[in-house]
C-alpha cells in the first residue's frame, strides 16, 4: 500500500531518480489514472505510459511461464 498512491498524492515524489523509479509500480498509473478521470486531478503524464509498458511485460513473461509450465503444472497441484 505504501507502494501505490493510494494513501497520498503522487505529486509527493520528486522529479528525476525517484519518479522513475516510482513509475516502475503498475499501479501507480493506474491510481494516477482513475483519479484524472473521476476526480478531476492532474492529467497522468509519462507515468502512465510506463505503468502500461511494466503491464504488457509482466502479461508476456506470465503468459511465457505459463506456457512452459502448462504441462507439469496438474501434476504438481
Amino acid at each position: 500500500m505504501y507502494a501505490s498512491p493510494v494513501d497520498y498524492s503522487s505529486g509527493l515524489v520528486p522529479q528525476g531518480n525517484w519518479r522513475i523509479l516510482y513509475g516502475l509500480n503498475p499501479l501507480a498509473g493506474v491510481i494516477q489514472g482513475f483519479r484524472w478521470a473521476l476526480l478531476d486531478a492532474a492529467r497522468p503524464d509519462s507515468l502512465m505510459v510506463m505503468s502500461v509498458i511494466i503491464m504488457l511485460m509482466l502479461l508476456i513473461s506470465g503468459l511465457y511461464y505459463f506456457k512452459r509450465m502448462e504441462k507439469t503444472f496438474a501434476d504438481v497441484v
